[in-house]
């Protein structure tokens, strides 16, 4: 190969997985002694040689106690992208010497968060990868960190002006723009569109009040063409016969209302208080690829989806870490992710891409 050999490449070619290469490189057992023996041929076919450096890394230093605080994925099933993400790569750097402790905490509260954090500081971690999804709450983990010396990196959402590491996400004003732009297709002069946040505490929510200021601002831009906007929210989401009620109470009142941005994950639950019918006739703008959202998709339910690309956040959260920390590498304060446009005929690439992540990529 022109290039040095990835633990991917191995893997292929020795027909494994990459955790079964990474298991053996690093000799942590649990793999048969002639998969074993297939591997380490395979490494020498390739040329591959380990990193020495890492390992000496790891065999000379203390730990690297990474604390990942992240809501409880049981909750929304978006969260357990970010939180795969993390697991690949801590695998991928456990040679440094690196340890991930997850703490969870329920999404729609706010103290809890903030008592996650107080018990998390407690316990002084060498760094901290958190999505603050809670602004005020989030501030005070920035301050009580730096006071400690305890870096962080940001997931998700962005706070500006923060001492953090650096932040992994979208642009969460730009993904209000695309959805805008999306949308704006399939309306036409004199219809209604709704950004609706299907969520709880919008206003201590610095990412969905970015969506929606990006939002109206596209539709302020458009030319030769009126769309009238309606920003709302709906806190219990949960409860489809209320939500159906509810946007009853709009579809009667404004006749011309045929869009919906739904600001995060959550246009599968949009789609299950409307009636068949109406489904049909409104064209839906959402986030994320996860199962119920692309089910819809593929019917033609929802028009187009934009990809967070959540699972990259939390993988390339930890490696930001590792390469400040260990390889003493400058990061960049903002590492905006690509807001991929997803409609039913290249929803697989995406899905198939996120698969394909490296093992490891220091």
């Amino acid at each position: 190969m022109s290039q040095r050999p990835r633990i991917k490449d191995i893997a292929e070619q020795a027909g494994v997985s990459a955790g079964t290469v990474d298991r053996v490189l690093h000799d942590r057992g649990n793999v048969a002694p002639e998969v074993r023996e297939r591997v380490l041929q395979v490494m020498k076919e390739l040329g591959y040689e380990p990193n020495i450096m890492a390992r000496s890394l790891a065999n000379n230093r203390k730990p690297l106690r990474i604390a990942v605080i992240l809501p409880d994925y049981s909750n929304d099933p978006y969260w357990a992208q970010p939180k795969e993400g993390v697991e690949r790569a801590a695998e991928a750097v456990r040679h440094y010497g690196v340890a991930v402790d997850f703490y969870f905490f329920p999404m729609f509260d706010p103290a809890a968060f903030l008592e996650t954090v107080k018990n998390v500081l407690d316990i002084r971690p060498d760094a901290i990868l958190f999505a603050p999804l809670f602004l005020h709450e989030s501030e005070y983990l920035i301050a009580a960190s730096s006071r400690l010396g305890i870096p962080k990196v940001m997931i998700n959402t962005n706070i500006e002006g923060s001492d953090a590491l650096c932040y992994i996400g979208q642009d969460s004003y730009q993904s209000g723009v695309l959805a805008g732009r999306l949308l704006n297709f399939g309306l036409n002069d004199g219809d209604h569109a709704m950004l609706l946040n299907l969520d709880k505490e919008v206003l201590n929510a610095r990412h969905l009040m970015d969506k929606e200021r990006g939002f109206k601002d596209f539709f302020n831009r458009v030319e030769h063409k009126s769309v009238t906007i309606h920003a709302e929210s709906f806190e219990d989401f949960d409860n489809s016969a209320a939500l159906h009620v509810w946007l009853g109470d709009f579809f009667a009142k404004y006749p011309r209302l045929k869009g919906f941005f739904v600001t995060n994950s959550r246009a599968y639950k949009l789609a299950a208080a409307l009636d068949p019918d109406t489904l049909k006739k409104v064209k839906i703008v959402g986030f994320d690829l996860i199962e119920p959202n692309l089910t819809l998709l593929n019917d033609n339910n929802i028009r187009f989806l934009i990809n967070q690309n959540a699972w990259h956040q939390g993988y390339l959260g930890i490696l930001a870490i590792v390469n400040n920390l260990i390889l003493k590498k400058e990061m960049p304060r903002n590492q905006y992710l690509p807001l991929d446009v997803v409609v039913r005929e290249n929803a697989e690439y995406y899905l198939r891409r996120t698969l394909e992540l490296p093992m490891t990529v220091l």
